[in-house]
């Protein structure tokens, strides 16, 4: 099973796109980002984020997408072009395939390190441990896509609980 991972973002949106073999072992079919360039406006930049997202489903095929949810601590006000991007993410990925999961930043932690507050360095090596890849994957936001699809790998099982209805 091909499965989509998307750590969404306005300026930089991580992708991570894993294959889930029958063995329950995952590897890496390929990883990356989607950039917007910041001196664009919003539209046209959700604009380049909707055919990003269509040029990846469209060549990987995934069965199944996963998306973090987004968390704001501090300053709800740069979250909101990322709710925007998010919304056109989920948009685009909804009219190719039903299949869509979501999870929290700390469920994505929980289910690859056990630990719900992992911090990124410690990811970002798990990752690359559970894919086998030789080297830590580059820019973050692909390792943090890369960790959204595993974490999904990990607990497709429970689908229902994590499938956006």
């Amino acid at each position: 099973m091909i499965i989509l991972g998307i750590d969404p973002g306005l300026a930089t949106m991580g992708y991570g796109v894993i294959e889930k073999r029958a063995s329950g072992e995952s590897a890496a079919v390929d990883y990356g980002v989607v950039r917007t360039p910041k001196e664009e406006t919003l539209p046209v930049r959700l604009a380049m984020l909707e055919e990003g997202v269509n040029k990846i489903l469209n060549k990987f095929k995934p069965s199944e997408i996963s998306i973090e949810e987004l968390f704001f601590s501090k300053n709800i006000t740069t979250g909101i072009p990322v709710a925007h991007a998010r919304g056109v993410i989920l948009l685009t990925c909804v009219k190719y395939c039903g299949r869509l999961y979501e999870y929290t930043p700390m469920q994505i932690k929980q289910a690859l390190t056990g630990y719900g507050r992992a911090d990124k360095v410690q990811m970002m090596h798990v990752v690359t441990s559970l894919l086998r890849l030789d080297k830590i994957p580059r820019p973050d936001d692909a390792a943090d896509a890369l960790a959204v699809a595993l974490c999904h790998a990990h607990t497709s099982r429970f689908g229902k609980m994590f499938g956006i209805r």
